[in-house]
């Protein structure tokens, strides 16, 4: 069974959180720390700071889709308050 990952990278030059999910945590995070990513490539370097676990594309698709609705960088420090699960 293939493991989903959601994510929360934070940017080391403005502090701003990048939200994102992944089958492969660990090359989507050379990717965003490379450039490659259109979205945010001049913001970075990025550190991991949380994750969650899902079995499923979907099930990550939709828990990234709510955590990005919230539009709140108070519910995201929530999270990363709770450390990279």
């Amino acid at each position: 069974m293939e493991e989903w990952f959601v994510y929360v990278l934070k940017s080391l030059k403005n502090g701003r959180y990048y939200v994102g999910y992944t089958s492969n945590l660990e090359r989507r995070l050379l990717e965003h720390n490379s450039g490659k990513t259109k979205g945010n490539k001049y913001y970075g370097p990025f550190e991991l700071v949380y994750k969650e676990i899902h079995t499923s594309s979907t099930e990550a698709r939709k828990r990234e889709y709510y955590i990005k609705r919230q539009k709140s960088s108070r519910f995201i420090e929530g999270l990363v308050g709770r450390g990279v699960a």
